[in-house]
């Protein structure tokens, strides 16, 4: 017997179908159906390769008693937080200001009559434990508590939403604009200290703060951090760590040690994109180490097999857990990654394992509940003998070899990974869902290995995505944010404008020699123009999450600015404005970077650690530099790591010269050669 949810277009909600518990959708019938029964709203929030919404929806959301209680007192509703990450970032916001942490599962009890949160946690056991409390306990205590301390209930809504929209408007105050050197200082300072190696805790690859540490590294700030140094570190721990899987490519979520060994093994398409072009950023910075080249490589590699469609879009994720056999009835996380000794010992050859133990964290007993997270002890280049001993791993994995392997199916759900006729393993379940934001991060890492490494292949996949979502996800003249197996769905959020305008930028600079270069940069423009439009706060600056009509749902609009897992959409947003107006001396978009700045130049002096993108998007509008060149003298400075510089192909310059380097408002003389174009830009860049 299955629920609403068995209609559902998104994996998460499916994975939910046959639950007891009567779920709906967010949708305007099920808050109306609350309000008209007076049903305090349980609202529950995660992601399908979320690890502990998997643990929730079979144990506590099975439980017959809990459901029997649920569906009688309250009314349940289920929420992807890929599709509508706007209402998550408002109830995720409430669970902290509540609880002082948050997390996935996301379990939120709202008032019917006005959506207001009173309660809220994350995964909940049947049973007591972990020193949490049974779910049907709790349960039993809301209901108890919303039908009997009403005068309570409402004072704790009045706080609650008064935080919520306090947040939202931002306090006033903070830095000048003469005093945005030193808030550069503070916040490159901050985020280098964020990404420095700690001995304690879950390692998560941070990339907004690791991108900001990079550029920040080239000023003479005084610190007590080598800006490089931690840089290169971050990349080293990224390509070398059990993170990323040497075996196939691609890279897992986080890793639940200090030491990068293992990693919670979902991959997540938004991390990968970030992570390509951080690590292509830190080549063409001057840290040429083989292994970023390897890492790039390879998830591309991983990108073409297991994660594009045949239209060539991006899938979502890959799920941490995956089935040893077809007739287990639960899934073990990292199954489908981790090797035994004994495997070892019977698939390499005594020089090949030999050789493992030496490079990798390879022992006997394992270091993942008996088995082997690979790790790589050494940076440098892999041997012919590694390479022959991965392969072989591989082939175990995937039931072939590398070369053999062009394309893997998706195992889309469950059912499907435990009766297809896998010749390897049992390969994860993958999320098929294309979203655009996490696509356009793909899209911009492609981009930038292409501008470093020149593999033409890694442009013609970006651009086959980019083409994707320029041909389908606009629907009515609207931009949407999904796409379900060719069915636009979802009006694009802030995020979804602001990283596929960038990823346009993007692809327009390394592809000034030919002829696709100006068709991209006027979509960017075009596509800014209606974000501008929906999403744009007049009174405030900054954009909204959400479009003024698809926010009447929510209890609070809020414009982001807080870096998480992704950058944040302000953040980027404004430093698309600052990138535009170089290209086109259209200076009404410097005008708005301008006021988006001052929206969130408060919070930027006051929580630094919050929003490295923000300074990324400062350091754009200090220091934004344009250089007007022959396409012959791009092709020679694409490679080179120049941020906040952007590229111009122009016919004509001035007799004798190279190129003109020129600062927002004023040019430079005329350089004479390459050597003196470039210590005019090394120059410009340091301005601000």
């Amino acid at each position: 017997m299955t629920n609403r949810l068995a209609q559902a277009q998104s994996l998460y909600l499916r994975k939910h179908a046959e639950n007891p518990i009567d779920w709906w959708s967010w949708c305007d019938e099920a808050l109306a159906t609350a309000k008209a029964q007076n049903k305090p709203i349980f609202l529950s929030i995660g992601y399908s390769s979320c690890h502990w919404c998997t643990v929730m929806e079979g144990e506590a959301f099975s439980d017959a008693a809990i459901a029997q209680y649920m569906n009688a007192n309250f009314l349940p509703i289920k929420v992807d937080r890929e599709e509508r990450p706007d209402l998550d970032s408002i109830y995720m916001q409430a669970l902290q200001m509540m609880s002082g942490q948050g997390g996935w599962p996301l379990n939120v009890f709202l008032t019917p009559d006005d959506l207001v949160p009173f309660y809220a946690g994350t995964y909940f056991p049947v049973e007591p434990r972990y020193g949490r409390p049974g779910f049907l306990q709790v349960l039993q205590a809301i209901r108890h508590y919303y039908e009997t301390e009403k005068e309570d209930l409402r004072d704790r809504k009045a706080v609650i939403l008064e935080s919520l929209l306090t947040s939202a408007v931002l306090q006033p105050g903070g830095v000048t604009e003469s005093q945005d050197r030193e808030l550069l200082h503070k916040g490159w300072e901050t985020s280098t200290g964020i990404i420095t190696p700690n001995q304690t805790g879950n390692s998560f690859p941070m990339i907004p703060y690791a991108e900001l540490a990079l550029r920040g590294s080239r000023f003479d700030f005084e610190s007590r951090y080598d800006g490089k140094q931690v840089c290169t570190q971050r990349g080293l721990d990224l390509a070398l760590g059990g993170i990323y899987d040497h075996v196939a490519g691609g890279f897992h979520r986080y890793t639940v040690d200090h030491t990068w060994t293992v990693p919670h093994f979902e991959k997540m398409l938004y991390d990968n994109g970030q992570i390509v072009e951080y690590l292509a950023n830190l080549w063409n910075a001057g840290v040429q180490e083989p292994a970023f080249e390897r890492a790039i490589a390879k998830t591309v590699e991983w990108l073409k097999r297991e994660m594009t469609a045949p239209t060539g879009y991006f899938y979502a994720a890959q799920d941490a857990d995956s089935f040893t056999t077809s007739t287990e009835a639960e899934p073990e996380e990292g199954a489908f990654y981790v090797w035994s000794y004994s495997e070892l010992q019977q698939l390499l050859t005594p020089e090949e394992l030999t050789e493992l133990q030496q490079q990798f964290t390879v022992t006997p007993n394992g270091n993942f509940e008996g088995k082997n997270v690979l790790q790589r002890r050494n940076s440098g280049q892999l041997s012919a003998t590694l390479e022959s001993a991965l392969a072989k791993l591989f082939t175990v994995r995937y039931g072939a070899a590398p070369e053999s392997v062009e394309t893997f199916p998706p195992a889309r759900n469950n059912q499907e990974a435990k009766t297809e006729n896998w010749k390897g393993r049992i390969p994860a379940v993958t999320d098929t869902k294309m979203i655009v934001a996490w696509n356009s991060l793909m899209i911009s890492g492609l981009a930038r290995a292409y501008g470093v490494f020149q593999q033409p292949e890694y442009l013609e996949l970006a651009a086959k995505a980019a083409n994707f979502i320029l041909d389908h996800q606009f629907v009515d003249g609207r931009f949407h944010r999904l796409n379900y197996e060719g069915k636009a769905t979802v009006l694009a959020q802030s995020e979804d404008y602001a990283f596929f305008i960038k990823a346009l930028l993007d692809l327009h600079q390394v592809s000034l020699t030919d002829n696709s270069s100006s068709l991209w940069l006027e979509r960017a423009i075009a596509i800014l123009e209606e974000f501008h439009e929906h999403l744009w706060s007049v009174e405030l600056g900054g954009y909204y999450n959400t479009s003024s009509d698809a926010s009447q749902d929510l209890i609070v609009r809020e414009r982001s600015y807080a870096d998480n897992a992704t950058p944040s959409a302000n953040g980027v947003a404004i430093a698309n404005l600052v990138r535009i107006a170089l290209l086109t001396d259209n200076l009404d978009y410097l005008d708005l970077a301008e006021q988006g700045l001052k929206a969130f130049r408060s919070v930027m002096s006051r929580a630094p650690q919050a929003c490295p993108s923000l300074f990324i998007a400062l350091d754009w509008y200090r220091n934004c530099t344009l250089i007007r060149t022959t396409t012959e003298q791009i092709q020679s400075l694409i490679p080179r790591y120049l941020p906040s510089t952007g590229l111009v192909a122009v016919a004509k310059l001035p007799e004798g010269s190279v190129g003109l380097v020129c600062q927002a408002l004023k040019c430079l003389p005329a350089a004479a050669n390459l050597e003196q174009l470039l210590q005019q830009v090394q120059q410009s860049q340091l301005r601000g």
